[in-house]
């Protein structure tokens, strides 16, 4: 599918004018092409809001200012750092990757990102759209959300296939990185006004509850023993999905020995 030139135009004077009146521009990773502070911001803004992230991302850059200061830290402070934050095995991923780029250098090549532990195929095209602003086409939430609403106002289950060819001639290709955070953050703007769009999605999944799920059982395992709280309580508490979880943790070496 193509999109007529006049709506194309019309939608990206949309889009950009939203940008020039609404825009977030004072998000940190926004004031930065660092591509260290690019990555771990895209880490941290997996699956998680970015009001969560905000303080987040400050406390770990004056932590872990660079690689090497990450790589030089503990997995245990790395850990302790991100607490809180959810879906703990990033940190392991982020710090595995501080010590990758201390022996490798910092990749901006999409194959060498893809590398890097913890990093997919958005992660790596993220990397390099915010850090290098280079074209590549993105798809996440907000700009499937974007996307659906102008184009496939009426339609039920829209494919990613039909998509990513209009994403890629909308695509500002001199400017990528103003484009995607402008279309990020029109999105996010779309969802205050319409029941989500990204609902129309054929990929889109709703989140499994976060309470009484082994998720939450794995983050006050790992809570608990980087304070050095006893576990009997939450065994005692949560039995076999305890079990579950402590496992699980060993086995991805989350569960690391105190300095």
């Amino acid at each position: 599918m193509s999109a007529h030139s006049a709506q194309l135009r019309s939608f990206r004077s949309t889009v950009m004018g939203h940008w020039k009146k609404e825009g977030r521009h004072d998000l940190p990773w926004r004031k930065t092409n660092d591509p260290y502070a690019i990555l771990v911001s895209e880490i941290m803004l997996q699956q998680t809001q970015v009001d969560r992230v905000i303080p987040y991302f400050a406390r770990w850059m004056k932590s872990f200012p660079t690689p090497r200061k990450l790589a030089q830290a503990s997995l245990e402070d790395v850990l302790r750092h991100w607490s809180g934050l959810g879906y703990n095995r990033r940190a392991k991923f982020l710090h595995e990757a501080g010590k990758w780029i201390v022996e490798e250098g910092m990749p901006n090549e999409y194959r060498e990102l893809r590398a890097l532990p913890g990093v997919g195929e958005y992660t790596a095209k993220a990397v390099r759209v915010f850090a290098y602003n280079q074209p590549e086409v993105l798809i996440e939430t907000n700009v499937r959300s974007v996307f659906i609403h102008h184009f496939f106002p009426s339609a039920r289950s829209v494919s990613d296939a039909r998509l990513l060819p209009l994403i890629e001639e909308a695509l500002d290709r001199q400017h990528p990185r103003q484009w995607y955070s402008a279309l990020m953050d029109y999105g996010t703007h779309l969802k205050t006004l319409h029941p989500n769009p990204s609902r129309k999605s054929r990929h889109h999944a709703k989140q499994s509850p976060f309470k009484g799920s082994l998720r939450e059982i794995r983050g006050e395992i790992l809570k608990a023993h980087l304070s050095g709280a006893p576990l009997a309580t939450l065994k005692t508490r949560y039995g076999e999905r305890f079990i579950i979880a402590y496992d699980a943790l060993r086995r991805e070496k989350m569960l690391v020995q105190k300095s």
